[in-house]
């Protein structure tokens, strides 16, 4: 039986064991994957991460490891934090955007003195 090496194993040019902490999450057919990870965290230090979670968080934790890398090596300075501030803008915007929007609407709706069933019956033709 051929053993398929994980992309940590193959980076680290290892024996890849049977319970390898790090196979299901990083296969062989994605090495990018875990250089990223390995780049800014270091593979000993992934090891003890996952190894410390319990086996039901492991593959999230790595997703998260992995997104978060991922952030880390396009913006150096703030990483995933970027993207949660640029996130957080849109939803302020929009938030402000649906604030105007509902103002217009009540202000429609107050100078038509009650004839909100003629907007809504021409819409209907």
């Amino acid at each position: 039986m051929v053993n398929v090496r994980c992309a940590t194993c193959k980076y680290l040019r290892r024996r890849c064991p049977s319970d390898c902490i790090f196979s299901p999450y990083f296969p062989s057919n994605n090495p990018q994957r875990f250089e990223s990870v390995h780049r800014i965290y270091g593979a000993s230090n992934v090891a003890k991460m996952l190894e410390q979670l319990p086996s039901s968080l492991r593959p999230q934790a790595a997703e998260t490891l992995c997104y978060e890398a991922e952030s880390r090596i396009q913006d150096p300075v703030y990483g995933c934090a970027a993207i949660i501030f640029q996130l957080q803008q849109q939803l302020h915007n929009t938030e402000c955007e649906l604030a105007k929007t509902r103002a217009e609407i009540a202000i429609i709706r107050s100078n038509g003195h009650g004839q909100e069933s003629d907007i809504y019956s021409a819409d209907e033709y």
